[in-house]
């Protein structure tokens, strides 16, 4: 279990051993010319492996290997017999280029090695990360954000844009990161950093807009029949070979299918794995435990304290790339490690549904759009563009950065590029879809999708030695989301139709028509109890203070319970607090 690390350091001046030279600064000695391994993060990295002069290093996992090797051979290049997935992918590449990358289905980040230049390639939909920088006229690139924080050329240091972004959605939506100079490859990208410094990015998948006229009923039941073939075949590809299974089962609609559609195609057992926080919490134990027992898995609920969550939030935050204000993370862990005592390999789950085929969380969007639409709405005090309401919809501490922030981090953001950059590509720019509830769906997958879901889920389960796979984050799904008609999708006041439809005959009516409530957490209660010791050592404590990001009066404020409407009120401290811990993890 590892991470990798790339380097290209090559031109006037460098000796071969160069890029070695700031591998080993890292801490991560080379394994072949520029490549390296992390071994002390885990991870799914392999290498090196070499093709047609090319040298690479990856973390792949492919879910349709025969179609990529039947492509191959039909561009007269078959693959050698027992060649890995990271090898297979960088054969792809070398003979097909951004076909073959485009045609593969899988999580992936790959780094190639070729010639004078460095080529970085990252999946569809961001199931894998990858980061990159350049210091001292060299490229390093590694899966590992920590190992780009130890490269002294580097000398990193927080970046404030990258803060204030975090407290405005909750994660960081696009290609910066919290180290000052170090950038996320984009999902869909593929980038070729040169010697000289040129970066140039291509895009190999990117969700694209294909709707017919308005659907009949017989229109209807064609995208029904359509999408279920999909998603039997995205569960199929992700299901391990002659293994149980686990499914990380909430009782919502999108983990139930995924559920239901393991029970019916795997061959060994399925596991299936539900949260609790107290039988005195509002909670969908009721809703996982029907499924579990209508499909017949190995059901476990997992009580999580909030004693738990405080004991090991810190310990949580340090596993991730980036900090994500979600509480669920230290219970994520959790889970993670259920499935690992079971001796599982492979847990599936049901992220996806809402970003791809259309969850409450746009209400608000679209009732903004209704009032937006209005004659004289541009003339309103609360009119607002697009963008900035969307950022507004996201109710994290947006709105509260006046007040949470000094005057010192407020002064020095003056310049800094407005965080609506992140959305207004798919809100309002020249290339946006054509249909509102595509604009938002398509903004929904490329931010939050890749940014919080995959990269929580990818980097919890990778602690624990396991895959988590995502059925509904599957390229040919997607496509099919974008080619079905909005209102097939929200449909009068059923969200994700389709889907429903699409799994109507595989679970209960009571789990497919349910309104969805999402997962109750306790957040508040956890801030006011076994947290808030905690929460004041760590916000109001030195190291805080000295960092000069939050003014301590707010941080008291919002420690009382007070300044800020309930419920967000905890939601918001929460993210102070999960910021303030990655920070000190990473060393900033």
């Amino acid at each position: 279990m590892a991470r990798f690390s790339v380097c290209l350091a090559s031109g006037a001046g460098y000796t071969d051993g160069a890029a070695d030279a700031h591998l080993a600064a890292m801490g991560t000695p080379a394994i072949a010319p520029g490549l390296a391994l992390v071994r002390d993060e885990p991870g799914h990295a392999e290498g090196p492996f070499e093709a047609y002069g090319m040298r690479a290093a990856g973390e792949v996992t492919l879910h349709n290997r025969a179609e990529l090797l039947a492509a191959l051979v039909a561009d007269g290049a078959p693959a050698p017999p027992g060649t890995g997935d990271g090898e297979l992918l960088l054969r792809c590449w070398a003979r097909l280029g951004e076909r073959g990358v485009a045609l593969a289905e899988g999580m992936f980040a790959l780094a190639v090695l070729d010639g004078a230049d460095l080529v970085l390639i990252r999946d569809h939909v961001g199931a894998r990360t990858l980061f990159y920088a350049r210091a001292a006229g060299a490229w390093a690139a590694s899966t590992s954000l920590r190992s780009l924080r130890r490269w002294p050329a580097l000398g990193t240091r927080m970046n404030l844009s990258a803060v204030r972004s975090f407290l405005t959605f909750a994660y960081l939506p696009g290609d910066e990161t919290l180290l000052e100079g170090v950038h996320e490859v984009l999902p869909g990208r593929v980038l070729r950093l040169t010697a000289d410094g040129t970066v140039t990015g291509t895009v190999h998948w990117e969700p694209r807009e294909r709707l017919d006229e308005p659907p009949g009923e017989r229109h209807a039941d064609d995208h029904v029949l359509t999408l279920r073939t999909l998603l039997e075949e995205a569960t199929a590809r992700r299901l391990p070979e002659d293994e149980a299974v686990g499914v990380l089962l909430s009782g919502g609609i999108d983990s139930s299918l995924v559920t239901a559609l393991a029970a019916k195609l795997h061959g060994r057992p399925v596991h299936t794995y539900s949260i609790s926080f107290g039988d005195e919490l509002p909670n969908e134990l009721g809703y996982s435990g029907l499924v579990a027992v209508h499909c017949q898995t190995r059901h476990r609920v997992l009580t999580v304290s909030g004693t738990a969550v405080a004991a090991r939030l810190a310990d949580t935050a340090a596993l991730l790339d980036s900090p994500v204000g979600d509480p669920l993370t230290v219970p994520n862990l959790m889970l993670a490690e259920a499935v690992a005592g079971d001796g599982l390999k492979t847990v599936l789950n049901g992220e996806g549904g809402d970003p791809v085929f259309g969850g409450p969380k746009n209400l608000p969007m679209l009732v903004q759009e209704m009032h937006a639409g209005a004659p004289d709405a541009r003339e309103s005090p609360w009119y607002e563009d697009r963008a900035t309401a969307y950022l507004r919809s996201y109710r994290k501490c947006w709105t509260d950065l006046p007040d949470l922030l000094t005057a010192d981090a407020l002064s020095a953001l003056g310049s800094a590029p407005a965080p609506q950059r992140f959305v207004e590509p798919y809100l309002t720019g020249p290339d946006r879809m054509t249909h509102l509830l595509n604009q938002l769906l398509h903004c929904n997958l490329r931010t939050k999708g890749a940014h919080h879901i995959l990269t929580k889920v990818e980097r919890l389960t990778a602690s624990q030695g396991i895959q988590g796979r995502a059925p509904l984050f599957d390229r040919r799904v997607v496509d099919h989301a974008f080619a079905t008609p909005p209102a097939l999708k929200l449909r009068g006041t059923a969200e994700k139709w389709v889907l429903k439809e699409a799994v109507r005959d595989l679970l209960p009516a009571t789990v497919v028509d349910r309104p969805k409530s999402g997962m109750r957490v306790p957040v508040q209660q956890w801030l006011s109890g076994p947290l808030r010791e905690l929460g004041g050592d760590l916000l109001l404590g030195r190291a805080a203070r000295q960092r000069g990001l939050f003014r301590p009066d707010t941080v008291r404020t919002w420690m009382r319970g007070e300044g800020a409407l309930l419920p967000r009120q905890g939601g918001k401290l929460w993210l102070v607090l999960t910021l303030e811990l990655w920070l000190r993890a990473y060393g900033l």
